[in-house]
């Protein structure tokens, strides 16, 4: 396999919000494989097959038995705990999860918050994350910013359309992100681009 994979175990009772952060998860920029499970014990039986990096857990489950959470949550050595809330829960609940996802959040919102709890656990042979972009790469990623396709890139920078391909290649290599609002993103806070770009 030449990407890794971030597997996710999901621990959810609403069929509906399982469905919905499957779709969101599995179209983001990281390379996600989510396991859905009905419990925690049943998560937990299945992270040595399954090899879970990530809990994402609605939040509930963990509030009938805090104790009995707290020692799960520290027998097991996963990368991060993310606690999924459409419901008020006690701010000593939400302490007990590295970090919450709610469902009004957008797609982008949920899948960087995601990458960003995950990206440690990734080692793709062909990706470099501590690498800086090229001054060309640069150039394409504000022009990505910008709304811009591949073609019109090409028209304006005075290169083929296959260069440009290659460079959006190695800039989702090395920032690790795919969507054009991740990469703006990116680019504002890595001070490329700023907010009057967009005014």
């Amino acid at each position: 396999m030449d990407k890794c994979r971030i597997n996710i175990g999901l621990v959810e009772p609403s069929q509906i919000i399982c469905e919905g952060l499957t779709t969101i998860l599995l179209k983001a920029e990281s390379h996600n494989r989510i396991f859905r499970f009905d419990s925690l014990d049943e998560m937990i039986a299945a992270i040595p097959t399954h090899q879970i990096n990530l809990a994402i857990i609605n939040p509930a489950l963990a509030k009938n038995n805090v104790p009995d959470f707290i020692q799960k949550r520290n027998s097991l050595q996963l990368n991060a705990w993310v606690g999924i809330l459409y419901t008020l829960h006690d701010r000593d609940v939400l302490t007990l999860f590295d970090a919450t996802i709610q469902i009004t959040d957008s797609s982008e919102q949920i899948a960087e918050t995601i990458h960003q709890l995950s990206v440690n656990k990734c080692h793709c042979s062909n990706c470099h994350q501590s690498e800086s972009l090229t001054s060309r790469e640069i150039d394409i990623l504000r022009q990505i910013t910008l709304g811009l396709s591949n073609k019109e890139m090409a028209d304006k920078l005075n290169i083929s359309v296959h260069t440009v391909v290659s460079h959006r290649k190695n800039i989702i290599c090395k920032t690790g992100i795919k969507s054009q609002a991740g990469l703006t993103i990116y680019a504002i806070s890595n001070k490329i681009i700023s907010l009057e770009n967009f005014a």
